[in-house]
């Protein structure tokens, strides 16, 4: 969905509808991502429509439940409904630093309790036996693929910074990549030598795809069939076809890799800034979660092995 798609017009009249408009413009002047862009613009469409011609005075902290309220009525998970709570607190908050409201009555509604599960991360055995083994029958390129699965795990990047590589980005000499992360802000990744003969694999068929179907002025790195830059929804469906050929779970994702690159590193002997540096982490505290990780994983470990937690 694009950002540019319109505010419904019978919502734009009304003040919440008017001040959403300008919380749009207002993210995309901070460079948010279009992923971010969208789930706001989703989440408080339906707000504003919920609210109708309210003043913003009238809005408060029971209306917003009451919005709430529909949401499960429709059937929306918890971690939908706190999605949708999130984004008005920030539109709320935003329209306060605006002087639009003196204060944010999303603030006095509770979230709701999410439970705490901590993702199912292949282990560094089960990573190994995909990465060395062929590609499996499901690889439609299967040069690009393997260097997808390389450059995920072995640089722990997004999907959405793995698709935005261009060529030119990657220095081979140094055996980095220039990477652009949330906020376009930009990072070199450093990969290692399995990834750099992947991408020595790959680069042939690449300029054979492209010559074949008349684009060789492409820039993008990863290119599908056609020659056109690959999608991350692309990107999706071939790490899992892969991983679930090489016997990995159903649930494994582009950014299962990506938390799978920073468990395993802070397991061998990472230290936390480090790895935050190459996640592009704006906080350390984002990163953290990989002690709970590995810290669940002693315990698992504990209890099965040793004779008095038994």
């Amino acid at each position: 969905m694009s950002t540019n798609r319109p505010i419904p017009a019978d919502s734009r009249q009304t003040p919440a509808g008017t001040a959403l408009s300008g919380f749009i413009r207002a993210l995309v002047e901070r460079n948010a991502s279009e992923h971010t862009i969208k789930a706001y613009r989703t989440d408080l469409t339906e707000f504003v429509t919920f609210v109708g011609p309210e003043e913003f005075q009238a809005i408060d902290h029971l209306l917003i439940r009451a919005f709430l309220a529909q949401l499960y009525e429709r059937g929306l998970s918890k971690a939908s409904v706190a999605r949708a709570l999130s984004s008005v607190r920030s539109f709320f908050k935003w329209m306060g630093r605006e002087h639009m409201i003196d204060s944010n009555p999303a603030l006095l509604v509770s979230a709701p309790k999410l439970p705490k599960k901590l993702p199912r991360i292949p282990t560094m055995e089960e990573m190994n036996s995909v990465l060395d083994a062929e590609m499996p029958q499901e690889a439609a390129f299967a040069e690009r693929d393997r260097l997808i699965l390389e450059l995920l795990y072995g640089c722990g990047i997004r999907n959405s910074e793995l698709t935005g590589i261009n060529l030119n980005d990657v220095q081979q000499g140094q055996g980095a990549i220039l990477v652009r992360g949330k906020g376009k802000k930009e990072r070199l990744v450093p990969f290692g030598e399995s990834a750099q003969i992947a991408l020595r694999d790959y680069l042939p068929h690449r300029a054979n795809t492209l010559h074949n179907n008349k684009r060789v002025g492409e820039t993008a790195l990863l290119i599908n069939l056609r020659g056109t830059r690959l999608t991350t929804r692309s990107v999706g469906r071939i790490v899992k076809s892969i991983a679930v050929a090489g016997g990995l779970p159903r649930e494994v994702h582009p950014h299962t890799l990506r938390h799978a690159f920073g468990t395993h590193m802070l397991e061998e002997g990472a230290d936390l800034r480090s790895i935050q540096e190459l996640l592009g982490h704006a906080r350390l505290s984002t990163t953290q979660r990989y002690t709970q990780l590995t810290t669940k994983q002693v315990l698992d470990v504990y209890d099965k092995t040793h004779p008095r937690a038994k």
